[in-house]
């Protein structure tokens, strides 16, 4: 969210589900489907591979390359495939400690040229995170094609703690987001509680509520949490890197990446990713 947003006062309201796109859409889905398997395990999905990035759409079942095969005896039926993950259950902590943890696991350069651009990963205390995990998903999304460096004119690299950094990607409990996030003067509060994410000043901020649960209307269309991290991630890092709000380019495409999905998809499709099919997708601005 950028400092200008202003919200709601009602929550999101879900939208109708999703319309079919075009082919350059199963990559992604199949990548969802794949990463969601994981987070029913780890607590965290994990993000996109380096796939050739796409919009999601409606939901395929993983490909022959990524389930290995396997033939079931006469007796039995083929085992189903597991439905991706829409947000994961339990309680999610609304407060933490105000501390935090770092992921001190050091990466390469990702892009082809272009500044170099590097972050650290944070996690609080308390938020029952692992820091090496979202660290290790952030990554992931920061390094696909389809993300920022896309552009073939920046590079992003993730750094430990205590290395020279350009800006923190942090994930924090809703009440530690909506005090960071009003330091760096965004409100990001619905309802009169904090709902979204933001960035400050050399600060992306996620909220833990969102990381564990989307919003409902991706949930309503069965868009699976990887997707929605995916969005959020970039969505905010675009922030840092100067890209501001746009609106749906039209009913049925794919939602730019700066638009709020957060908030709403107005006709558009949800999508993840800056950059489709090699090409920057954005759209009228605000």
């Amino acid at each position: 969210m950028s400092p200008s947003t202003s919200f709601p006062s009602r929550r999101p309201r879900a939208r109708r589900p999703f319309r079919r796109l075009r082919p350059y859409a199963l990559a992604t889905l199949a990548v969802g489907v794949v990463v969601a398997a994981v987070a029913l395990s780890a607590r965290s999905a994990t993000g996109p591979t380096g796939a050739a990035p796409a919009a999601a759409g409606s939901f395929a079942a993983p490909t022959a390359s990524a389930v290995p095969p396997t033939t079931p005896a006469p007796s039995q039926s083929p085992s189903p495939i597991p439905s991706p993950v829409l947000a994961l259950p339990g309680p999610v902590p609304s407060a933490g400690q105000g501390a935090f943890r770092y992921d001190d696991e050091p990466g390469e350069p990702a892009g082809r040229a272009g500044a170099l651009r590097r972050y650290r990963v944070a996690v609080e205390t308390g938020s029952g995170e692992d820091p090496r995990v979202v660290g290790a998903e952030v990554a992931q999304v920061l390094s696909a094609p389809g993300s920022w460096i896309g552009s073939g004119r920046l590079r992003l690299q993730r750094v430990p703690a205590n290395a020279p950094h350009d800006f923190t990607v942090y994930l924090v409990t809703a009440r530690t987001a909506g005090r960071m996030c009003a330091a760096g003067g965004v409100d990001i509060r619905v309802d009169g509680r904090p709902y979204t994410s933001c960035r400050a000043p050399g600060k992306v901020i996620l909220n833990l509520d969102r990381w564990r649960t989307s919003v409902p209307h991706f949930v309503a269309a069965g868009v699976p949490l990887s997707v929605y991290r995916t969005y959020v991630v970039n969505h905010e890092v675009g922030h840092e890197l100067g890209h501001r709000h746009v609106r749906c380019p039209g009913r049925g495409r794919p939602a730019p990446v700066m638009m709020q999905q957060t908030l709403f998809l107005n006709g558009c499709v949800a999508n993840p990713w800056p950059y489709l099919d090699g090409r920057e997708h954005t759209g009228p601005r605000l």
